[in-house]
């Protein structure tokens, strides 16, 4: 056994010890179940997010509760598997939990630019009300983010985010963004830089990265695939499309822009990939009228695919990576049926937004 593969045996010994953190996919198919937010909150307590509900019904009540448990729970996660990570691996585990600091970052924007309160912007915070928001591998501390929450406006927000490195790319969309507040082009800024980062990070070391690299390459491919369809819903004209989309998918930003150019959602449906399964939502679409079966479609076969790779490769970073998109899968259903009950959307429909319990 190589020192490199001696090295992540411990760290995903570690992680299995943290097996039971994970629901099975009967218990959020029980979940998805329950009538109501008190019964689905009961019902989550006799879990191993007990103790983060637990917690969160001192402060908050009801779905917020949940929000700002589910919320810890992943912290936890996240934060065991970025200190588990040997030296060789936990720059890319840190590259990659980044996408904390930036959904961050895109909330208090919006929050700001609509006015709301600081109480209502920092509940939904991917924070878990005592961790450092960016866990031990981000940017930005708790009290950071807190200081950023006290700006009086979106400029003073911006200023404080030039010590973090997310200030300059934000500027260059600030006066847009104060006419339009459109936070899309700030985030999609946010989000290209990240992946340029988070490829850079993905480097070759033990030999098996590539399984990360194809992993980050299919999750910009599914964002510019949405993008693309979103903008053709939405009537983009080709030329708009460029700045929007993101290096580094298996789809280049000419074949990208060449699908551009086609005239409609279903157009550019038919002329991707058969593989992706994308033209057996046409029907479903032309009832709805909704990219959310696409979104799903895309989310649930990118995950998938990447589990499945990650599997075959335990003892490398493929392995850590593979615990974090679990944790971070897992707390995306979670909203969704937190959501589900608040809504009062039908179990039915409900279910085919889940991607763990399809995967």
């Amino acid at each position: 056994m190589s020192d490199t593969t001696t090295t992540y045996a411990s760290s995903m010994g570690r992680l299995k010890a943290m097996s039971g953190h994970f629901l099975a996919r009967e218990t959020l198919s029980n979940l998805l179940g329950a009538r109501d937010i008190p019964e689905l909150a009961r019902m989550m307590d006799g879990t191993s997010y007990s103790p983060d509900v637990t917690r969160a019904n001192e402060t908050y009540q009801n779905e917020v509760a949940l929000e700002v448990a589910i919320a810890r729970h992943f912290v936890t996660a996240a934060r065991f598997a970025y200190e588990a990570a040997p030296f060789a691996g936990r720059s890319a585990i840190a590259a990659y939990l980044r996408f904390w600091d930036i959904e961050n970052v895109v909330a208090i924007l919006a929050a700001k630019a609509y006015g709301r309160l600081v109480t209502e912007s920092e509940t939904y915070l991917i924070s878990d009300r005592q961790t450092p928001a960016g866990i031990t591998a981000g940017v930005m501390t708790q009290d950071e983010i807190r200081n950023l929450l006290a700006q009086p406006t979106v400029e003073g927000v911006v200023q404080q985010l030039t010590k973090f490195g997310y200030g300059i790319t934000v500027m260059e969309h600030l006066e847009n963004f104060l006419k339009s507040k459109d936070i899309f082009p700030v985030s999609r800024a946010l989000e290209k830089e990240y992946y340029l980062a988070l490829g850079a990070q993905s480097k070759f070391f033990q030999g098996d990265e590539w399984v990360v690299r194809q992993f980050v390459s299919e999750e910009i491919n599914s964002k510019n695939i949405l993008t693309l369809l979103k903008g053709k819903e939405s009537g983009l004209t080709t030329e708009a499309f460029g700045p929007l989309f993101i290096e580094g998918g298996s789809l280049s930003v000419r074949q990208l822009t060449d699908l551009a150019s086609l005239k409609g959602v279903e157009e550019v449906v038919s002329g991707l990939d058969p593989a992706l399964g994308l033209g057996e939502l046409l029907p479903e679409y032309r009832e709805r009228q909704t990219l959310v079966p696409f979104d799903i479609a895309l989310r649930r076969l990118q995950l998938t695919k990447s589990l499945t790779r990650m599997r075959s490769y335990p003892l490398s970073l493929a392995g850590l990576f593979h615990f974090i998109l679990l944790a971070r899968s897992e707390r995306a259903d979670l909203r969704k049926i937190i959501y589900g009950k608040v809504y009062q959307i039908p179990n039915e429909h409900l279910s085919k937004e889940l991607v763990l319990i399809g995967s």
